[in-house]
């Protein structure tokens, strides 16, 4: 048991240059976000500067944060923002003819064949759909999100480019169809199940019982034919055998809980994510945006990796909780109260099994590594860093993060097949 226990303690040493550059990126106080100047870059491919797409991400980031939206319910929001996006583009494209990805390749002034009207097109889109999207999600910040509309199309020199206005308007409609989706997808339709009670089930937060977010198995998932499709298989069995596969986790976690390290409770508070901050998706999301400044990605490349990113992650949630509720599993402080959480954890109104955190994490570095292979090392780091936070916090076990990670790449999976078929919910 304490060498299981010390294999934790020195997994962490691993990851923190993954994790380091991370601790930086918190929520723009502004919640309209950086503009974005039109400059040409290397290669004929835009500079992500010039690009809509990563400003209206940061913005839904900073809105989760200031809203104070649940991490449970976080991936649903940013997965409309993101399909809105590139659906957008897509339509906007085909109204004028060809891709981006195509007109980019070998245009010698780093605006593409199509000139600054594909430009603009294609920043038009994506401020319309992304501009009716947040709109709806958060109706205070409707005036803050069209004066950034405004900003972005009054962006470049000689503006605002009519091909900007032609994008903006088939972005609102694409925006307002995504919308419908929002008021329709089961997501306000309460629990209404019963939460079982005994010996090694879960015992809610709050009385009378409720299970936060608790209604995500009946929301309709983007591209999973079910919640229960890669539903987990059963946790070991609660008991009292102290060489049981559950009282050898258990300890585990009360180790971790008596010898916590500086270290551990670092990893801990910054992968804890919960409100009033971006979430766990929407670090993912930074992640995204990170590969896209790197790589210089077009609008196109750019939005397909954000909706692909964000709709995995919202199905890896709905996945997640059907398993939760499912089997309903004790919280290790429940089973042992002498387990402490650290307190920028907290403790999640949910089951334990199996970690949600994991879940979203190894579906979204799933996505990451197939458009950055070369970068799936880092990515892998940060979903075991991601799923040892939880157990420093002392709110999980190990078999949560392993079965949590297995759902998630085996959600990512699917997505990414679907996606590559040309026919899913992300092809027009």
């Amino acid at each position: 048991m304490q060498a299981r226990s010390t294999l934790s303690r020195l997994r962490w040493l691993a990851v923190p240059a993954v994790v380091a550059p991370l601790l930086a990126c918190q929520p723009d106080a502004d919640p309209a976000g950086p503009n974005g100047r039109l400059l040409a870059s290397r290669n004929g491919v835009p500079s992500t500067e010039s690009l809509a797409s990563p400003a209206w991400q940061g913005t839904a980031g900073t809105l989760v944060a200031q809203a104070r939206i649940l991490p449970c319910a976080a991936g649903r929001l940013y997965a409309f923002v993101g399909v809105a996006q590139y659906l957008a583009v897509q339509r906007a494209e085909a109204a004028v003819g060809g891709t981006d990805a195509a007109d980019f390749v070998s245009s010698p002034d780093g605006i593409g064949r199509g000139g600054r009207s594909r430009l603009e097109t294609d920043r038009g889109a994506v401020a319309g759909a992304s501009a009716v999207v947040l709109a709806y999600l958060f109706p205070s910040q409707a005036q803050a999100l069209e004066a950034m509309v405004t900003a972005q199309a009054n962006a470049g020199p000689g503006q605002p480019h009519p091909a900007f206005a032609a994008g903006e308007a088939i972005g609102r409609a694409v925006g307002a169809e995504i919308v419908t989706r929002a008021q329709t997808d089961g997501w306000d339709h309460p629990f209404t199940g019963t939460i079982p009670t005994g010996d090694g089930f879960w015992k809610s937060n709050t009385d009378p019982a409720t299970v936060a977010c608790g209604q995500l198995p009946g929301v309709r998932p983007w591209f999973l034919t079910s919640a229960s499709q890669f539903r987990s298989a059963p946790p070991p069995a609660f008991g009292p055998d102290p060489l049981s596969p559950f009282q050898v986790a258990l300890a585990e976690i009360l180790d971790i809980a008596l010898h916590r390290t500086q270290a551990q409770i670092d990893l801990a508070t910054f992968w804890a994510q919960s409100t009033g901050t971006p979430t766990t998706p929407g670090i993912w999301l930074q992640r995204a945006t990170a590969g896209i400044t790197e790589h210089g990605l077009s609008e196109r490349q750019a939005t397909h990796l954000y909706a692909l990113v964000s709709a995995t992650m919202a199905d890896a949630q709905v996945g997640c909780w059907d398993t939760k509720e499912t089997f309903w599993f004790i919280r290790p402080w429940q089973a042992n109260p002498a387990i402490t959480v650290v307190a920028a954890v907290g403790k999640p109104n949910h089951p334990s099994y199996p970690s949600g955190h994991s879940c979203t994490s190894a579906s979204a570095a799933e996505v990451l590594s197939t458009f950055f292979p070369e970068q799936r090392a880092e990515l892998d780091a940060m979903v075991i860093a991601a799923g040892l936070s939880r157990m420093y916090g002392g709110i999980h076990y190990r078999f949560d993060i392993d079965a949590g990670q297995l759902l998630g790449r085996s959600v990512a999976g699917w997505a990414i097949a679907a996606d590559a078929s040309g026919h899913s919910v992300l092809t027009p």
